[in-house]
């Protein structure tokens, strides 16, 4: 402000002139503040001010009371008319878009020295309107804006040597499988994305190393269990979790779409490293060119002398074997897409660390509020009928089970495989009813807020129930038929189910600020825990038991299991065992030596166990015992 300004008391009520030309920038209307305050370059009150340089966009303000003609306002002094040509706000043409209604009045005048008040972009002083003619107020900013982040800050050195690391590790040790290696390949780009995130003033939050450690967890599932589908799963997790990580989302837009953010980290990733790249490039070469003879000259030192050492001792050629992974020319496109894979995904994680998007910007707008009467309605209809359906289960569950079966004409398993699939239906759309009952329940006041605790916990409870009666019929059902792939991973899924009503239910008492984050850390529990179980393994220690109950067991589906189910299919007596493990056998066998980077403790472990008792039956033998029939799961 200037001294004519600081000598007025009220200068200081209204907006500054900078931020009054943000306001007029923005679509927004700028509000005259005090009483005839006056800047001496700019309007009266400030309003429409640009940096003190007079009204934003050359629209002059006028305004009524005793510092309406000071220095500098409209119409008035020489930046007025600089500003805004004659000092005099652009004609409108009759009937214009800017023209006020029949019949509505421009802004009231206060009293002495009032200013006028405008009210967005076609806000009116003096029956006329602030804007220029053909001004279009600008529109609000979309989510692809909104959850755009700040540059981010220049690579540093550290993070351009561990991205192609990361990618040289990948090609190496990727390239026969999954196990150790990929640990190994991931840890450069860790480094990679710490150092971006240190760069640009970022600290790990305790939300961030939960993320972070849980994902790393996930990534050694591959390592521990020979079995590719929970390795997979887990793999999938773990992307997941190291998305939370970079980006910190918190929210359910946040949380579910933050995965995404990778694909916009990897283009934009590219220029961000390139423009490092060239900007070191451009430096002086006595920087870069001595590191580089450095390792051109360890990498032929260690070369020549390795395959010296390897050609005098043959022991020594065994472990450098084992210690190197074998690339030959046909390997390398396969190779080199590993690279890219590794080379990009650190690259995406580093540029996320750097600067990562704002997913917890995303608004979800809430539903309409319904009345109590058509909320509530539907809701304890629904309740009472899981109600009816549970008071029937608990008596089919304290001994009504055999008149049920008499009165159904469904036998032992039928009975059960039918109803768990339904109940499992019946709690994923329960799941969903909630969802949308909380986004249109009531909330006026606390009375609709305790009906719609009172309501929801009702149903949650009896979803529980629910879930628990499907689990209650997969154990049925087992019983019958043995345990199979299918069948662990449906109830696995049940479980977690009825794990995340139990988070909704807490987040009714305790709040739902952390139901999104919660609902995530349950879902990486349990991939984790089912990858660290090993649904193989526990498929064959089930049916191992009920083949030692009644002598029922087939076959035929262990073929397909992997090396994870050697150590319980081990206690079966011959000839059952051999056929039993005869298909992982020759897995195992085709296989050859695992290097390794690649190798699981599963796998290494049925080879020991293999070793000690080979395979004895004959193919003839397996073939009268049903070990090579075909079935179909279910």
């Amino acid at each position: 402000m200037t001294e004519n300004a600081e000598a007025d008391p009220t200068a200081g009520d209204g907006p500054q002139p900078g931020e009054a030309a943000k306001a007029a920038a923005s679509g927004g209307a700028a509000v005259t503040g005090g009483a005839g305050a006056a800047d001496t370059d700019g309007a009266a009150g400030s309003a429409g001010a640009a940096d003190g340089d007079g009204v934003a966009d050359g629209a002059g303000v006028t305004g009524s009371g005793p510092g309406a003609g000071g220095p500098g306002a409209a119409g008035g002094g020489p930046q007025g008319r600089a500003a805004g040509g004659s000092g005099q706000p652009h004609a409108v043409p009759p009937g214009g878009p800017d023209r006020p209604p029949a019949g509505v009045p421009g802004p009231s005048h206060g009293g002495p020295g009032a200013g006028p008040v405008g009210a967005g972009a076609g806000a009116w002083a003096g029956g006329r309107p602030q804007v220029p003619y053909g001004a279009r107020p600008q529109k609000a900013p979309g989510w692809a804006e909104v959850i755009r982040p700040a540059e981010p800050a220049p690579v540093r050195t550290a993070t351009l040597v561990a991205i192609p690391a990361s990618g040289l590790a990948a090609a190496l040790l990727l390239g026969d499988g999954l196990g150790p290696g990929l640990l190994i390949a991931v840890v450069p780009a860790i480094v990679a994305a710490y150092v971006a995130a240190r760069a640009a003033g970022r600290t790990a939050r305790p939300w961030t190393l939960v993320w972070a450690l849980g994902c790393l967890a996930l990534l050694a599932v591959p390592a521990l269990r020979d079995s590719a589908w929970p390795a997979t799963l887990a793999l999938l997790a773990a992307v997941g979790l190291g998305a939370l990580a970079l980006y910190g989302s918190r929210t359910w837009p946040g949380v579910l779409l933050s995965p995404l953010g990778f694909f916009d980290a990897m283009p934009t990733g590219v220029a961000w490293a390139w423009a490092g790249l060239a900007a070191r490039s451009g430096g002086s070469r006595e920087r870069w060119w001595p590191l580089v003879k450095a390792g051109g000259v360890a990498v032929v030192l260690l070369v020549l002398f390795g395959a010296l050492f390897a050609s005098a001792d043959a022991a020594f050629a065994d472990l450098l074997g084992g210690l190197i992974p074998e690339v030959s020319v046909a390997d390398g496109p396969f190779r080199f897409l590993l690279f890219m894979v590794g080379l990009l995904a650190a690259l995406a994680a580093a540029r996320a660390a750097a600067a990562p998007l704002r997913w917890d910007r995303i608004e979800v707008a809430p539903g309409t509020p319904r009345s109590r009467v058509e909320w509530a309605l539907p809701l304890v209809l629904l309740s009472l009928l899981f109600a009816g359906f549970n008071a029937v289960q608990l008596t089919v569950l304290f001994g009504g089970y055999s008149e049920v079966l008499d009165r159904t004409g469904l036998s032992y398993a039928a009975y059960a495989r039918q109803g768990f699939w339904q109940l499992l239906w019946a709690t994923l759309l329960t799941l969903a009813v909630i969802a949308l009952a909380l986004r249109w329940a009531p909330r006026s006041g606390p009375a609709d807020r305790r009906l719609v605790r009172g309501v929801l916990g009702s149903l949650c409870l009896l979803t529980l129930v629910v879930v628990a009666s499907a689990l209650r019929r997969m154990d049925f059902y087992v019983d019958a038929y043995g345990l199979t792939r299918l069948r662990v991973s449906v109830a696995a899924m049940e479980l977690w189910l009825g794990l995340v009503i139990v988070l909704i239910m807490a987040a009714g008492v305790f709040g739902a600020r952390g139901l999104p984050r919660a609902v995530v850390a349950s879902a990486g529990a349990a991939v984790l825990a089912f990858g660290l179980l090993s649904p193989d393994g526990m498929v064959a220690e089930r049916n191992v038991a009920r083949f030692e109950r009644d002598g029922t067991i087939d076959l035929a589906y262990f073929q397909t299991l992997s090396a994870d189910a050697v150590p319980a299919l081990d206690r079966l007596p011959e000839p059952q065992r051999s056929c039993a493990l005869r298909g992982i056998n020759d897995r195992l066998a085709e296989r050859g030596r695992t290097p390794w980077y690649a190798a699981s403790w599963g796998e290494e472990r049925a080879k020991w166990l293999l070793k000690d008792r080979p395979v004895t039956a004959s193919y003839e033998v397996c073939s009268k015992l049903g070990a090579f029939g075909s079935r179909v799961e279910y």
